[in-house]
């Protein structure tokens, strides 16, 4: 919604300067910016194979327009606010709850359960009309064509499921055309959730699982942040953010945990490649086999795979580098089923 901290906590986790008032829909067009994910294995591995040059994997955030109910119908900026979202891979919904009389609040007092549940029934209503849309648009041509049955069906039944308020992220996509589908439907409610809880600091100790129990939460991961204190820690040299970290009893950076939920929400890891060029981090889909993480750095390189050489990080780093990790039998030949792991260092074969 907006006057949640949204734009503050976009300029901290981006160094970008979007506006940031306090006043509805100050943020008209969206803003976008890219962020590394923080990475503790890079440097170790730079190390380990004597490179200065390290390049992470990134995130895009997208700071948007705020919703108020209504939306769907085109209240305040919501035309414009869905469009926005129908672009992006996964949302990441900061709710407000902190208190400041300064910042106004656009439906009255702060309410973070009534702000969820008004953006949850948003989208749905959204979803609702699209998905009214399409079912009407394949019953015509089910009338001609016996095989869009099946679609129709589970058409049906998400139109069914966002009648119920409930949002299509509910729904258990299955077999081989399901998924496909619901995708193909291209529905605001059915991206993953992220909920990004800006509280006052004193509840910054309360665990994340105590408060994803009080606001009722049962369809997305929740973070809690203080966004006035993320944009401080933004401003500071990392010797004095460590300190700042070490007072408020704060291990690292909300925005850490973040950009690394929103990496883990959108079901992506890191693979590297590591040498004397440079180290760097490779952003695939979990479950990806070695010639598809081939294929990230270049389409050549997938058609072409024959083979790839494999290390898991932590032996590259201990055992200082290629050439020990070899003697000490640790790098293994992979083939075209290997299924690519989280923090694998990879030297691809392929003929060209």
């Amino acid at each position: 919604m907006p006057n949640v901290g949204k734009s503050t906590l976009f300029n901290a986790l981006t160094k970008n300067k979007a506006e940031a008032s306090n006043y509805p829909f100050c943020t008209i067009d969206p803003n976008t910016g890219i962020v590394p994910v923080p990475d503790d294995r890079l440097p170790k591995l730079a190390t380990a194979v004597n490179t200065e040059k390290i390049i992470p994997a990134v995130v895009e955030f997208v700071d948007i327009a705020g919703i108020v109910a209504g939306a769907s119908q085109g209240e305040g900026l919501g035309n414009k606010f869905l469009a926005n979202i129908r672009e992006c891979d996964a949302v990441a919904e900061v709710v407000r709850d902190f208190r400041d009389a300064n910042v106004i609040h656009v439906v009255g007092g702060v309410n973070p359960e009534s702000d969820i549940e008004t953006i949850k029934t948003e989208l749905v209503l959204a979803d609702l009309e699209t998905m009214q849309k399409r079912v009407h648009a394949l019953d015509k041509e089910f009338r001609g064509n016996p095989k869009m049955r099946e679609e129709l069906e589970f058409s049906k039944k998400v139109l069914t499921l966002l009648e119920s308020g409930e949002p299509a992220r509910d729904i258990e996509a299955k077999g081989e055309h399901e998924p496909e589908w619901l995708k193909s439907f291209q529905l605001l409610s059915a991206k993953p959730h992220l909920y990004i809880l800006n509280v006052d600091e004193d509840k910054l100790q309360i665990s994340n699982n105590k408060l994803q129990t009080n606001l009722n939460i049962q369809d997305g991961q929740i973070i809690k942040i203080n966004a006035k204190i993320e944009a401080e820690l933004a401003d500071l040299s990392d010797e004095e953010r460590d300190e700042f970290l070490a007072e408020l009893g704060i291990k690292e950076p909300g925005l850490n945990v973040l950009i690394r939920e929103a990496y883990n929400l959108l079901g992506l890891q890191s693979y590297y490649t590591a040498g004397e060029k440079e180290v760097r981090a490779w952003t695939i889909k979990k479950g990806f086999t070695a010639p598809q993480a081939a294929g990230v750095i270049h389409t050549d390189f997938e058609k072409g795979f024959i083979k790839a050489d494999v290390v898991n990080w932590q032996d590259l780093v201990d055992l200082g580098g290629w050439s020990a990790a070899r003697e000490k039998g640790k790098v293994r030949l992979e083939g075209r089923d290997y299924i690519v792991q989280d923090g694998d260092v990879m030297i691809f074969k392929f003929s060209s």
